[in-house]
């Protein structure tokens, strides 16, 4: 190789090597940008539809817009239902894309039975309840040789504020309480705060200056969605909820692999985890988020009493009217612009 060949490889070398991360990282655009993944097409439509100098990346068939959104840059993808698919779109878009800071928004389920349906969540941290330990029955796992240590099959029990591990669920039977077994546990995650050993999380804390941010909002939340106007102007109330709904700050929401419609467990995670919604996607954006260093937060429209019984004519005004999407997406413009406003005043 010759000598001004070699020194250009060497000088290419070191300044790749010398690169920030987040610069590595963004395959495809690289200006910083809020991420913003949704869990609900029509409220992902909504918000690309006010976005300017819009331009669409298809990455592995997923659909990537950029552009401004109430003064920020942002790039917009729905991540579609479940876990997996909010941790592959979510890791994807800090691949292809310089994320700074990550929103999540969508609709989910109310745990907390003090929160009525149409009602704006924003819980302060979230969390995995069914990554469980399963064990035979409500006696402490053992598989290492000491109650509730499961450190030889690296893994973790989750614990409440008293260090001991969280009570595991049980159904009230016909006949007496049945014991399920299943403990929750915590979550390992490595990323370059605390690498090699990485460390066990059970919650997920939302970043606290978007926290703070998003504590100080008052978006306006409609009682009735744009479909419940007719053409003369008057408005059908069936397609409207019975009470306006309210922006809740703070509490634990819970993710997890399945739909929840059993009011037994629903009560069990309000119970012992003071839930306040559950859905199937934030806390596995959380997890990412965590994992590459990049703050987070989520807002979440409650659709209905996570195994609720019996009609709710809310539920079906909700949807049909189109409120869900319409109050999620004012709150998520409502943050976008209180974000705008803080860093101006810097």
């Amino acid at each position: 190789m010759a000598w001004s060949s070699r020194w250009c490889f060497l000088f290419l070398a070191a300044w790749c090597a010398a690169a920030p991360a987040a610069e590595r990282r963004c395959l495809t655009e690289c200006s910083p940008r809020i991420g913003i993944v949704s869990a609900f097409g029509a409220e992902a439509d909504i918000l690309i539809a006010q976005t300017q100098r819009r331009r669409v990346y298809t990455i592995h068939g997923k659909r990537f817009t950029t552009g401004v959104l109430r003064g920020n840059p942002v790039v917009i993808v729905l991540s579609g239902v479940s876990m997996v698919n909010s941790t592959l779109v979510t890791q994807q878009m800090l691949d292809h894309f310089r994320i700074e800071r990550l929103v999540m928004s969508g609709i989910a389920g109310g745990v907390d039975p003090a929160n009525r349906v149409g009602d704006v969540t924003v819980p302060d941290r979230w969390a995995m309840p069914m990554e469980v330990f399963w064990n035979t029955d409500s006696t402490l796992p053992s598989p290492c040789g000491t109650p509730r240590d499961l450190s030889c099959l690296g893994l973790s029990l989750a614990t409440g504020p008293d260090g001991q591990p969280l009570p595991p669920y049980v159904i009230d039977g016909p006949h007496g309480p049945v014991e399920t077994g299943l403990y929750m546990r915590q979550n390992h995650v490595l990323n370059s705060s605390n690498a090699p050993a990485g460390a066990f999380y059970f919650d997920y804390p939302v970043d606290a200056e978007m926290l703070r941010v998003a504590s100080g909002l008052t978006p306006r939340l409609e009682r009735c969605g744009p479909k419940a106007t007719r053409p003369d102007g008057s408005v059908d109330d069936k397609l409207c909820v019975r009470e306006t709904p309210r922006l809740k700050v703070g509490g634990r929401g819970v993710s997890a692999t399945v739909f929840l419609a059993n009011a037994s467990y629903r009560a069990y995670l309000h119970r012992v985890l003071q839930a306040q919604t559950f859905e199937m996607e934030t806390a596995a954006l959380a997890h990412v988020a965590h994992s590459n260093d990049v703050p987070y937060i989520a807002f979440r429209s409650l659709s209905d009493l996570a195994g609720g019984e019996g009609f709710d004519a809310d539920v079906g005004a909700l949807f049909s009217s189109g409120l869900a999407e319409t109050n999620e997406a004012a709150v998520t413009l409502a943050f976008l612009d209180a974000w705008r406003q803080r860093r101006a005043a810097r």
